[in-house]
């Protein structure tokens, strides 16, 4: 099993930034291949960016690239999601996955086991 916790999150203006973690714990052994996902109020959750976990190779969706940026510390068994830029409608709970497996580099829900239980990002206009 691998735990995940969320943290960084909080109220900040349009054009601001913020930066998440992502703190595993558990199973670390190995790294995993880690994702990042949002859903806002009404929609469903979608992804965000992804990063393997060598951590080189990482994964955007196009809402945010140029804009986020996904990185990793094995040492510390912690993913981080840098936000510059920050727009309203980049308001959302946050959540971070881990995959089961230590290959690859994932943008889809399905392929994550392990999910913590969010974060709240809210941008004020």
């Amino acid at each position: 099993q691998v735990q995940l916790v969320e943290s960084g999150g909080g109220l900040v203006q349009a054009g601001g930034e913020l930066r998440l973690s992502c703190a595993a714990s558990g199973r670390t052994s190995s790294s995993y291949p880690i994702g990042w996902f949002r859903q806002a109020p009404g929609k469903e959750r979608e992804f965000v960016a992804a990063i393997s976990a060598s951590g080189g190779s990482t994964r955007y969706a196009d809402a945010v690239k140029g804009r986020f940026t996904i990185s990793r510390d094995n040492a510390r068994n912690t993913v981080y999601l840098q936000m510059n830029s920050l727009k309203p409608e980049d308001t959302a709970v946050y959540y971070c996955a881990a995959r089961g497996t230590v290959w690859g580099i994932y943008t889809t829900q399905r392929e994550y086991a392990y999910w913590g239980p969010g974060t709240q990002v809210t941008v004020s206009s």
